[in-house]
């Protein structure tokens, strides 16, 4: 006696199930989620720097060099402030200044981050500023200060590299 209505049951579900399928393809349809136009475009009117890759070099080596060559002052002065001076509270902290070539995956991935300052880095590194090792939480604490300002100043590098290709607007 229960099979027939059982059938009825199962026959009810595939027939919901099957609409709420067609009614899910045709939303995925009618709202597509990519573009066919690309992500990056260059800005009508912007001017096209003749040297990106010296804008994304000097940009890296010197913090807010990149911006500076724009003709960016304001902007290269707030990056090089504040670059630096996060790099004075990390040293001043005691922070680590990471070797190349350690074999622990978080150093190398501090190295990544303090690379990142430049010049900076390799005055840290030549007259032996920072500590060795980390001693206390004030240690550890300059140890992120330098790694951010490594990963800051390769943001505003890559910026200024933006800039100069024309694919950014200027304000």
């Amino acid at each position: 006696m229960t099979q027939p209505t059982q059938v009825v049951i199962l026959s009810e579900a595939k027939d919901l199930l099957l609409a709420c399928t067609s009614t899910t393809f045709a939303l995925i349809e009618s709202n597509p989620m990519a573009t066919t136009q690309p992500t990056a475009q260059r800005i009508a009117g912007e001017q096209k720097s003749s040297l990106p890759i010296l804008v994304l070099l000097a940009g890296w080596l010197v913090p807010g060099a990149g911006h500076l060559l724009l003709g960016k002052w304001i902007r290269a002065l707030l990056l090089f402030v504040s670059i630096l001076g996060m790099f004075l509270v990390g040293i001043g902290l005691q922070g680590k200044i990471y070797a190349p070539n350690s074999g622990e995956i978080l150093d190398m991935l501090g190295f990544a981050g303090q690379l990142g300052m430049g010049l900076l880095y390799a005055i840290a590194r030549v007259f032996s500023l920072g500590a060795p090792t980390v001693l206390t939480a004030f240690g550890d604490y300059g140890t992120k200060f330098l790694i951010a300002a490594g990963l800051l100043n390769i943001i505003a590098a890559v910026d200024a590299h933006s800039l100069a290709n024309g694919r950014k607007a200027s304000l």
